[in-house]
């Protein structure tokens, strides 16, 4: 077992396919003890040099929507009156935090997602 740090984009590749070879290793074994090495180093490599960041509130909920064939009126139980879907789907209103509940509970949106700081846009 010949383990390194994961320094650049060709070692992470490499560790990648090494991990691919290991997938079947049963546990408690020197391939095993490798895989479970390779995928830690990988994991952190990934956090530092391939996060992705969660969308902003109005794109999670936009997308949401999509999922579940939604339409601006759905959200009226959620938002409030149509006027104010129409406001925050459009940026010129924020969430509050009852809403984000009511968003969270009812289209199963994280609350990571919904509690982002995002701008308004200027109209």
């Amino acid at each position: 077992m010949n383990i390194k740090p994961i320094k650049t984009e060709a070692d992470y590749e490499a560790t990648l396919t090494r991990i691919a070879d290991l997938m079947d290793a049963e546990l408690n074994t020197p391939e095993g003890d490798e895989l479970d090495v390779l995928t830690t180093l990988v994991e952190h490599y990934e956090t530092k040099h391939h996060s992705i960041s969660a969308p902003n509130p109005i794109e999670a909920i936009r997308f949401r929507m999509e999922q579940y064939g939604l339409q601006d009126k759905d959200l009226i139980p959620y938002l409030g009156r149509s006027g104010r879907v129409s406001e925050v789907l459009n940026y010129k209103r924020k969430l509050t935090l009852p809403m984000i509940r009511k968003l969270h509970k009812g289209l199963n949106i994280s609350t990571e997602s919904l509690v982002q700081d995002y701008e308004l846009k200027q109209a």
